[in-house]
């Protein structure tokens, strides 16, 4: 009984120290500071729910542009998250959002649309060039307004944005970029295509493959001797034969001794 009895007092002070209000918002769950997620439901989260956030992965300093979180998964009745950020400033865009001690969180349970729960955000980058990084997690309830563990949540993978200073105002084929760079795909997940985007700082020889999470090649998208600029392809799964309805994908892009593979999904 006594055992019992402390347990109850220990959650209900994690409960106020998180600032925790079920209905109206969570901050202090992300991974920014070592949360622990959405623990206030059940102890552990589940990879049947995925999260992530859309949006520009480049940012000019003291810029200010507008993201999504996106959730799929759970009960699927409805959702709630929490976002920080390391460096930069979270704002809201409408009234499914508030800032609370910093961070970005839900004023009220927000219902599924079919199999998918999204919020949209504003973010500001900071006067420094820099990386910053997005932490997120979200919880798919049954909306009972009682939480247990026939809620499920998840963290987000971390969305890094770079900071970059103003660029010359030109047109993507006359830029000479001076290195390689691979983007993540956007967006990301994706149904039933997809834009990679990457960088060629000098004239080579390019690859750019897919490939499934076995390591099998599923489309070639570039093959040929590419000169200097900044590219975009389009990976459209629509054509592409005995393809699963879902899964894990990685692109890679090669150029004589620059290597890089991403990571994306396809969710249908």
């Amino acid at each position: 009984m006594k055992i019992n009895l402390l347990l109850a007092i220990a959650f209900l002070s994690f409960i106020t120290y998180a600032n925790i209000d079920y209905l109206h918002g969570i901050v202090g769950m992300t991974l920014r500071d070592g949360g622990t997620g959405c623990v206030c439901h059940n102890f552990e989260p589940t990879d049947s729910v995925i999260v992530w956030i859309e949006g520009s992965d480049s940012l000019i300093r003291n810029t200010t542009q507008q993201y999504k979180l996106l959730m799929t998964g759970g009960p699927s009745a409805a959702g709630g998250f929490n976002i920080s950020s390391f460096s930069g400033f979270l704002d809201t865009v409408d009234t499914l959002t508030r800032v609370l001690s910093g961070e970005l969180t839900h004023t009220s349970p927000n219902p599924f649309i079919n199999d998918t729960v999204f919020w949209n955000f504003s973010y500001t980058a900071p006067d420094s060039l820099l990386s910053d990084t997005l932490y997120s997690v979200a919880n798919s309830v049954n909306w009972d307004s009682i939480p247990s563990d026939f809620d499920q949540w998840n963290f987000g993978e971390n969305f890094v944005i770079h900071i970059i200073d103003n660029p010359v105002n030109v047109e993507k084929e006359k830029m000479q970029p001076e290195d390689f760079v691979l983007y993540q795909n956007y967006p990301n997940p994706f149904n039933p295509s997809t834009t990679l985007s990457f960088v060629i700082g000098h004239s080579s020889f390019v690859s750019l493959k897919v490939y499934d999470i076995l390591g099998n090649e599923v489309s070639t998208l570039v093959n040929e001797e590419k000169q200097p600029g900044v590219y975009e392809v389009e990976f459209n799964t629509s054509s592409i034969k005995h393809l699963p309805s879902s899964g894990v994908y990685f692109y890679r892009l090669e150029t004589g001794s620059f290597v890089e593979t991403k990571k994306m999904i396809l969710l249908r």
